[in-house]
């Protein structure tokens, strides 16, 4: 069952009197132009693995400027700020030859914060270096680093400040503009850790002009938190810590005067998570439901000591995943993001029902994430981000004073939404009766009654959910190759239910597997598969690639796995020799219930170990690592790769230095999709784009 255009209401273009006005921005950022539909060949692939035109894009707190993280006009990510009340004036606030900008925050209107890293380094840059914090103004001047990176000194245009904090500090919040308050400080927390883990954060504030700290003067704070929540000014509301298997969470609210514990249970038993806090004193909870346990939304009674019923906000079908919307200091939320098979908002506020009524009827057929300032009010200012299952996205302002739409950037160049696959998400019933969600990813082009060659892509994790209904690089790559894409949300995802969930606990190679094959065998009696697939995906992903090699053989004509565990044992156990960030918590309190017991259930991970399985594996198999993967490490590979050349069939190996455990430079991007367009294309029947 199709369930798309049943949660989206797909409106017909009206014709609205409104003014639009382009925004031509100096950094070089292109300007929405009308859509040509190109003929064949396919899209180079270097167009779907590029560095986005736009990453992060954010209206300052008084509306009147936007901020952009973007490498347009440069080698490098920076941050781009428009002057939206000074005719658009375009200005780079900041810039660096040898790094890149990968978060950032305002601070007021007129200062910036913001973290590095080296993206050209690779994935391997994460586990070598801290991200750092840095802060300027909006024009670029007065630039100072406010936190160290590990390993790394100060990192721009010459300024010898170095009063920085050290690397063990982390961004936490950002207070919203107060009345009357110069907003000069946010809250940044001390991390301590012990021998593999994080033991402890200390919330502080830090001046992000001077680079001073001091206390967040806290009441008694429970003792090691290791996670915390904040309202809109600034104050820790909630703090989370871990005694082994036990989290705790603590409340501190408005007038009170020590902190009290709300609930205490084992990792993998939690009642119910933290959402957010506002400024009314509620705290959101999210908690599981019914007999699917989907996760629902509700304020915390702190009289009951749990969460409210019935449930504020739910998306039968889906966990409820999203966040509050908050504008203004003092205020309560606005409204609530909800991600059923694709983003919605669900308003409380009236004057932001009308504008997400207006921005559907103008951009219909898209998914509209509004993000504003004056929310609701007469004179609100809107970031618009727009994007389908075909188009990666475009950003829009809209000024409600004179009713003016104004286009920004696309967020990827060179992407004809014509020419890009269609996403569908698809309800059947497994081998066992269970409901499995599965993604439909349908070249462009391709017809009814046609069944396609086939590439069944299993999303890592495996405990998140992976499908949404949106552009993806891999996905559309493929499809614009001429294959239909196959991506089940086995048992054992999140985003459908606890008991969904659940259902995978122990289940490696084994149900979770079966689902898989179960998609493909759903897609071929549907007409839509045919006999030619091949079976892929990274990480627990390429682990089922390898086990659907070995359990479901007739399936598959080939498999490609990448950064893929292929002994559950060596995660689960990892010899002192190895140098891998899978934590002491985990091993010991939560991977033996997910996965299994090294010593209990040593048979039944042997029988579904690639590894332990090797000679099974009978089709031709791709395999690529990176050398620096501290989660996956290069050994899971090389001894799979040694098992198979034991045994006569050799597969094709690459590994990529300075990669980790998902591959971030774009040349790796374009390699690695070259060899699997080469090797799908040798043993699928050859596919043509269309």
């Amino acid at each position: 069952m199709k369930t798309k255009k049943s949660i989206f209401k797909r409106l017909a273009l009206r014709e609205l009197n409104v003014a639009i006005v382009t925004i031509v921005l100096a950094a070089g950022l292109p300007v929405l132009a009308a859509e040509a539909v190109a003929p064949n060949p396919p899209v180079a692939l270097e167009a779907f693995f590029q560095r986005p035109a736009v990453l992060e894009a954010k209206l300052s707190p008084s509306g009147k400027q936007l901020a952009l993280t973007t490498a347009k006009g440069g080698d490098r990510i920076g941050i781009v700020v428009i002057e939206l009340s000074e005719g658009y004036k375009t200005t780079r606030a900041a810039n660096f030859s040898d790094v890149d900008v990968v978060r950032f925050e305002w601070v007021g209107d007129k200062r910036l914060v913001f973290s590095v890293a080296d993206l050209e380094a690779g994935s391997a840059e994460d586990r070598r270096y801290a991200p750092g914090l840095y802060a300027a103004n909006p024009d670029g001047s007065d630039l100072r680093q406010l936190v160290r990176r590990q390993g790394k000194p100060f990192v721009s245009n010459g300024d010898t400040r170095n009063q920085a904090l050290d690397w063990n500090h982390m961004l936490l919040s950002v207070p919203q503009q107060q009345e009357g308050v110069l907003p000069e400080e946010v809250v940044v927390g001390e991390m301590q850790f012990g021998r593999d883990e994080l033991r402890s954060v200390t919330p502080m504030w830090l001046n992000v002009r001077t680079g001073r700290s001091r206390s967040l003067e806290l009441k008694n704070p429970p003792a090691g938190a290791i996670e915390w929540w904040f309202d809109s000014k600034g104050q820790a509301r909630v703090a989370s810590t871990l005694n082994k298997d036990q989290v705790a969470l603590h409340w501190q609210g408005p007038g009170d005067a020590a902190w009290r514990k709300l609930s205490e249970a084992s990792i993998l038993a939690q009642r119910f998570t933290p959402a957010a806090v506002d400024d009314t004193g509620n705290l959101y909870v999210e908690f599981a439901d019914g007999p699917a346990g989907h996760a629902v939304l509700s304020p915390f009674d702190f009289a009951k000591g749990e969460p409210q019923r019935p449930a504020r906000i739910s998306a039968p079908g889906f966990d409820l995943l999203g966040g509050l919307v908050l504008d203004r200091a003092g205020a309560g939320a606005l409204g609530v993001r909800v991600d059923t098979d694709g983003e919605q908002t669900i308003w409380f506020d009236e004057g932001m029902k009308r504008m997400q009524a207006l921005a559907d009827e103008v951009l219909p057929g898209r998914v509209n994430r509004l993000n504003c300032r004056r929310c609701g009010a007469d004179d609100m200012v809107v970031l618009v981000r727009s994007y389908s299952d075909r188009d990666p996205g475009r950003l829009y302002l809209y000024e409600a004073a004179n009713k003016r739409w104004q286009p920004v950037s696309k967020v990827l160049d060179g992407i004809e939404p014509k020419r890009m696959a269609t996403v569908d998400l698809h309800r059947i019933k497994a081998r066992d009766g269970r409901d499995l969600p599965v993604w439909l990813t349908q070249p462009a082009g391709s017809k009814a009654g046609q069944p396609l060659p086939t590439v069944v892509l299993v999303h890592g994790g495996p405990w998140v959910r992976s499908g949404h209904w949106r552009w993806e690089a891999m996905q559309q790559f493929l499809a614009s190759r001429g294959y239909l894409v196959i991506s089940p949300e086995f048992r054992g995802s999140t985003g459908y239910g606890d008991a969904h969930y659940r259902a995978g606990w122990k289940q490696w190679g084994q149900a979770m597997q079966d689902d898989v094959a179960d998609a493909l065998l759903w897609a071929q009696k549907q007409g839509l598969a045919s006999e030619q697939a091949c079976i892929a995906g990274a990480s627990y992903g390429g682990y089922s690639a390898l086990m659907g090699l070995i359990r479901h053989p007739e399936l598959y004509r080939c498999g490609v796995a990448w950064v893929a565990v292929t002994d559950p044992s060596l995660l689960l156990d990892s010899p002192w020799w190895l140098d891998d960030d899978v934590g002491t918590s985990s091993r010991r309190y939560v991977l033996p219930e997910l996965v299994g017991d090294v010593k209990a259930d040593a048979a039944m991970l042997s029988a579904n170990s690639p590894l332990a399985q090797a000679k099974r594996i009978q089709a031709p198999l791709l395999l690529a690592f990176g050398e620096e993967d501290k989660r996956v490490p290069l050994v899971h590979g090389e001894r799979l790769r040694a098992a198979l050349k034991a045994a006569g069939r050799p597969p094709e190996w690459v590994s990529y230095r300075d990669e980790g455990h998902s591959w971030r430079k774009v040349e790796t991007h374009v390699d690695f999709a070259r060899r699997l367009e080469k090797f799908l294309g040798q043993h699928l029947q050859k596919a043509t784009g269309p």
